[in-house]
């Protein structure tokens, strides 16, 4: 599992391979995508939810990687319609970026070939909206709880969550009033996920400090 670096704003540097976290972050896109199967699956038969579960320009990857997943996921195929972003979407825009609007996951060589991940990445949850109880809303189709999009997948489709941010054992964070999530609440989330048949195929991307803690 991955530990966290500290956010840093995009620089004129000499190029480089990309990192272990951002393969890593591919690779388990590109398994979400390929939709394991003999028979072919069809784009509009995948779901994502992308979280960024954290706030303030110190936490500037976070938002960045939601953003860069919601890039990767369009390119390979995803409807827009079934991808649910929930992040605070204050780091673009922070007094402290010296871009202000835009986000880069990645140190290019020269800002010119530079990719803002920001541009064109819906956010469906923003500001105060990104908590606990609405993360789970999402998860089980719950509209009334979450206030607003939600999973509408069924035992037929194929669910990526992509989870970015703070973690400790058996907790992770999210931005609003230091609030968590606990692994007991996450498993039967899941299971109630697999009782309501709203996957034939579920791929978890979680990276946060103790993330494995949270499926013991």
């Amino acid at each position: 599992w991955l530990k966290h670096q500290q956010p840093r704003p995009p620089v004129a540097l000499p190029s480089a391979s990309p990192s272990p976290r951002d393969m890593t972050l591919r690779i388990a896109l590109l398994l979400a995508a390929a939709a394991l199967g003999a028979a072919p699956a069809r784009a509009e038969d995948h779901w994502a939810v992308l979280v960024a579960g954290s706030s303030g320009f110190y936490n500037y990857r976070h938002q960045a990687d939601v953003c860069h997943a919601y890039q990767l996921l369009i390119k390979r195929g995803f409807d827009p319609d079934k991808i649910i972003t929930m992040m605070c979407d204050d780091v673009a825009y922070s007094d402290l970026n010296p871009f202000p609007g835009k986000l880069y996951n990645y140190p290019w060589a020269t800002m010119e070939e530079a990719v803002d991940v920001h541009a064109g990445c819906k956010v469906d949850y923003s500001d105060d909206n990104v908590t606990p109880d609405q993360f789970v809303g999402v998860l089980t189709g719950n509209a009334t709880a979450a206030g607003g999009k939600v999973l509408q997948s069924t035992a037929d489709d194929h669910v990526f969550i992509n989870f970015v941010d703070h973690g400790g054992v058996g907790i992770i964070a999210f931005p609003i009033g230091m609030e968590v999530l606990h692994a007991n609440r996450l498993i039967s989330t899941l299971k109630d996920m697999h009782a309501r048949n709203m996957y034939k195929q579920l791929t978890f991307y979680l990276e946060t400090c103790e993330s494995g803690s949270m499926f013991k």
